[in-house]
């Protein structure tokens, strides 16, 4: 897309611009690359009025879903996003499990609190269409 002359991709506006800005965590739930790796898009404009409630939905409904937080035979498989953006989620294993635990259901916090083995890292690349 262009705006004011330049051209831009969804990644230049989430990795160039809204990221150093905003510096939260969350939006890598609500912008991506659209791979069936990633979050769901949100399917309505985010705008001023319903970016927090978007932000907060989007962790929620990643996080509970298994491309983005699952156990496999006991271990903990996350998806890829948590390695390759650790500093956004805290630097820290232990800054990253809270995060998880702080949108997971409650059965899913529980376990993750109490996690202490290996994490496996796992993404999808295929393109999410039709």
């Amino acid at each position: 897309m262009r705006i004011e002359g330049l051209h831009l991709s969804l990644n230049d506006i989430e990795h160039r611009i809204l990221r150093p800005i905003w510096q939260d965590a969350r939006l890598h739930y609500l912008l991506n690359c659209a791979s069936l790796g990633c979050p769901n898009l949100p399917p309505q404009p985010v705008s001023a009025s319903n970016g927090e409630q978007l932000l907060e939905q989007s962790a929620r409904s990643f996080i509970n879903h298994a491309r983005g937080v699952t156990f496999d035979a006991g271990r903990l498989i996350l998806s890829s996003i948590y390695e390759w953006y650790q500093d956004d989620f805290g630097s820290s294993r232990k800054n990253l499990l809270k995060h998880l635990q702080r949108y997971a259901h409650p059965d899913l916090a529980n376990r993750l609190k109490n996690y202490r083995g290996p994490i496996v890292y796992r993404y999808d690349w295929k393109l999410n269409a039709p």
